[in-house]
């Protein structure tokens, strides 16, 4: 198949959309696919970073989230392109600027478009005009809009389909939790070079290290991890927080934990480069988060397939993911969050936890994840062909 990703946001953007994205591709290639991306500009990426088969267009800042893009023109361009192209399907990411661009170029060449819905807008509702604009109706109207003449939606969660049927999407529908890639997560620990990073950021082999790994923002609750760490630290006084990841949020928690005296217990590493995510994974003793926004909580099942045991504030999402103590543990208090913690940094997984980790491994890896997408794209045809009338193709020319 020839297939068109369409994307507001892709690499070198740091986001959960982002890898999402370059694993779909990468294994869609893997399967033997040709995969195009559609996605903005970025001032990281200059005219001689070209690389093959991703088509960037002109964008601006989006407002409120300054390290996201929205593009401005290109419709026409994209169109050209995808007729060039010969494109079966376009598979959009977004539902603003190349999300309609995408939606309008596959309704004039007469093709499918799906939909993956990443992320959940009435979380974020406070980041333009602290909330006092748009509210939860505004996203259901937007999200219905949208979606309307749309092939097929997936979903990377059931909390995704739950909060899309109660908006009244009545478009078919899928379930495809988004993959990861079990042989760059799963290799075997570079046992010298994980030494050498923990010394680098201060750690002994037996320092029990606490990974938070995120965009630093506010809805994250990484405050939350900070607070507990006192209560952690009168049981296990060598304990370590690292967090990894930047964002709007760093000030404030910085500001916290100097304010709980927390200096040497807390560590901030700032943004790094994605191809060293894993090695931040590898050299930690357990996962944790507080965040209870998350739709498909990319993060976590890299942990997963890292080799940590996960420690979550609870959420429907999470219910799905961790359903045995071999995974992780749920929590709703801090006291909670304390124990569970403690309790990982102070065992290790048997024979039966490995293979209990190794099954949920297979449900969410990247060629499972890839192999459910290729068949809901085949699906869909199949029910697009069944439906198809002609459509109005905006880019026709008037007849003489």
């Amino acid at each position: 198949m020839n297939i068109g990703l369409f994307t507001d946001t892709y690499f070198p953007q740091v986001s959960g959309v982002a890898t999402s994205i370059k694993t779909l591709r990468d294994e869609l290639r893997a399967q033997g696919h040709n995969v195009y991306i559609f996605t903005t500009t970025d001032p990281k990426v200059g005219p001689e970073d070209v690389e093959p088969g991703v088509y960037r267009f002109a964008s601006v800042p989006f407002v409120s989230f300054s390290d996201r893009r929205i593009a401005v023109r290109g419709l026409f361009k994209a169109y050209k392109l995808c007729k060039e192209l010969e494109l079966d399907i376009i598979h959009t990411q977004t539902e603003f600027s190349l999300g309609w661009m995408g939606k309008v170029t596959a309704r004039s060449l007469k093709i499918p478009c799906i939909h993956t819905y990443h992320t959940m807008y009435q979380d974020y509702l406070h980041y333009i005009a602290n909330g006092r604009i748009l509210k939860p109706r505004n996203v259901k109207q937007m999200v219905n809009v949208f979606m309307m003449n749309m092939t097929g939606i997936v979903a990377p969660s059931e909390r995704v389909r739950t909060t899309l049927t109660g908006y009244g999407i009545k478009t078919p529908m899928r379930v495809i939790p988004t993959g990861v890639n079990l042989d760059r997560y799963g290799i075997e620990h570079n046992e010298t070079q994980i030494k050498l990073m923990r010394e680098q950021l201060g750690y002994t082999a037996e320092t029990p290290v606490l990974l938070s790994l995120s965009r630093l923002a506010f809805e994250k609750n990484i405050h939350e991890l900070i607070e507990a760490l006192p209560d952690m630290l009168e049981s296990e006084p060598k304990i370590q927080l690292l967090i990894v990841g930047d964002g709007p949020a760093r000030e404030t928690l910085e500001k916290q934990a100097a304010q709980l005296q927390l200096a040497g217990h807390v560590t901030f590493t700032g943004e790094i480069n994605n191809n060293d995510v894993q090695k931040y994974y590898q050299l930690a003793n357990v996962f944790v988060s507080a965040s209870d926004s998350e739709s498909q909580g990319l993060t976590y099942i890299e942990a997963l397939a890292s080799g940590l045991p996960i420690v979550v504030m609870k959420s429907p999402y999470t219910m799905e993911l961790i359903d045995d103590p071999a995974i992780g543990v749920n929590f709703e208090t801090k006291s909670q969050l304390v124990t569970s913690v403690l309790q990982y940094c102070g065992s290790n997984f048997t024979t039966e936890d490995n293979a209990k980790r190794n099954a949920k491994l297979d449900e969410i890896s990247a060629q499972t994840f890839g192999t459910r997408v290729i068949q809901f794209y085949k699906d869909s045809e199949i029910e697009f062909a069944k439906s198809a009338r002609e459509p109005i193709n905006l880019f026709r020319g008037p007849r003489g």
